[in-house]
């Protein structure tokens, strides 16, 4: 029998760790167990490929919460442990030890694995997929000014990883197999923007490249026997050869559990199915961050998020679910990256037929670029990006939270201060109400 009103959480990451505390925040006053498979307590993943993959002393500024904060709240962390099986018939979870651990509810906060090349498996020397602390351990080890990195993915994780090794001096070269650069989340405006920001910093940028063959071989540096070394070529016939690999295409949501329980599974986006308060198919099972398919009312469509602000998000609107109270608000969904000397935020997704509007100048060579492309529907805000204006974007948050229009040539003029007109834009509205 689980003990009265027991809460286990399966993920040891950023959802799993937030949920912890939001449950004891929100009251709950029973067991909370939190099974994470690493040895290490739960940490933020978006440092791995940046600050981390730059120096190890960055590890100890990654904890979602201080050390003793688990004894604290009254939190037991187990690390290093695997559950092989969720059996919800009998509320219970099976750890690959032998241990058998009830419950009374069950949040799933697995995350996700890293998607992985046949040609490039993983624990081949020079190889390296980013997910873990310890990977991004292994791969600061190849990073020396010496080096020449291939990194496989054009995506954030790519271009964070890419960004990072330039910044230590290797040599970078990024493979994208698309026509342009993020191209499911930038405009053809700022996909090329963003290609000639990464070239000007020295990375040589291949798009529509496609891997023909590659072979490994031990390299001929005595200092650098234990690495293999890579030689690719691309369909067009380039070779390029490589001391590192870094695979990075994106993400499978880790639902293995949730598929063997008989959960509900998003057929588009292999999501488990949630509801407004992260319950899956199952009444005493949650599912929240990366693994979670929820639909968003913005959009207007189910989506798995994978982003910080969505493993926060969910894990406290799994905790009310848990324990009974209201739902928090949908927050407008919000992305951010750093690279290449630049913070990029993104509120929102692209949508067909938004057209676009920019405030600022996006000089792909500047130090400090400074500028907020808004994509609108008629006046209304939908999507933006913001290099390096993150403050100008939280002023122009709540246009988008509540639909409000927005004069695209106003905006566009930087003579024309930007809160005064957000505040015309709300007093507008709310006259015509």
């Amino acid at each position: 029998m689980a003990d009265a009103d027991s809460i286990l959480i399966i993920g040891a990451g950023q959802s799993g760790a937030v949920a912890a505390a939001a449950l004891r925040d929100q009251g709950h006053e029973g067991p909370i167990t939190l099974i994470g498979r690493e040895a290490h307590a739960p940490y933020e993943r978006p440092p791995l490929s940046k600050a981390v993959l730059q120096s190890a002393e960055a590890h100890a500024q990654t904890a979602v919460h201080p050390g003793d904060f688990y004894e604290q709240r009254r939190i037991t962390l187990l690390t290093g442990a695997e559950v092989v099986r969720l059996d919800p018939a009998d509320h219970q979870v099976h750890l690959a030890d032998g241990r058998a651990l009830s419950y009374s509810r069950c949040l799933l906060a697995t995350g996700g694995r890293a998607r992985e090349l046949p040609a490039f498996p993983r624990g081949t020397a020079g190889v390296h997929y980013i997910r873990t602390l310890d990977d991004a351990a292994a791969l600061r080890a190849g990073l020396t000014p010496q080096a020449r990195v291939v990194v496989i993915g054009g995506g954030f994780l790519g271009l964070e990883v890419a960004s990072t090794a330039r910044a230590l001096g290797a040599a970078v070269t990024v493979l994208e197999s698309a026509p342009r650069l993020l191209e499911r989340v930038l405009p053809p405006a700022l996909s090329d923007w963003l290609a000639e920001r990464a070239r000007h910093a020295g990375v040589a940028l291949r798009l529509d490249a496609r891997i023909a063959r590659s072979s490994a071989h031990p390299h001929a540096d005595a200092t650098m026997k234990h690495q293999a070394r890579f030689t690719l070529e691309l369909q067009d016939a380039t070779v390029i050869d490589a001391d590192v690999v870094v695979v990075a295409i994106g993400l499978a949501p880790e639902v293995s559990l949730a598929k063997q329980a008989g959960l509900a599974l998003d057929a588009a986006n292999g999501g488990i199915v949630v509801d407004a308060h992260c319950r899956s198919s199952d009444p005493d099972v949650y599912a929240a961050g990366d693994c979670a398919s929820q639909h968003r009312r913005h959009l207007n469509l189910a989506l798995r998020l994978e982003s910080w602000q969505n493993a926060n998000e969910q894990a406290r609107a799994a905790a009310a679910g848990m324990l009974g109270q209201p739902a928090p608000g949908e927050p407008y969904p919000w992305f951010w990256t750093d690279q290449f000397g630049c913070n990029v935020q993104m509120l929102g997704l692209p949508q067909a037929g938004l057209a676009y509007a920019c405030r600022g100048v996006p000089d792909s060579q500047g130090d400090a670029p400074k500028f907020i492309w808004l994509g609108h529907r008629d006046g209304v805000p939908v999507h933006a990006i913001a290099v390096n204006a993150g403050g100008d974007l939280r002023q122009l948050r709540v246009l988008f939270e509540q639909g409000l229009r927005i004069d695209p040539q106003r905006y566009a003029d930087e003579t024309v201060a930007l809160k005064p007109l957000v505040k015309a834009c709300q007093q507008s509205a709310a006259a015509a109400s």
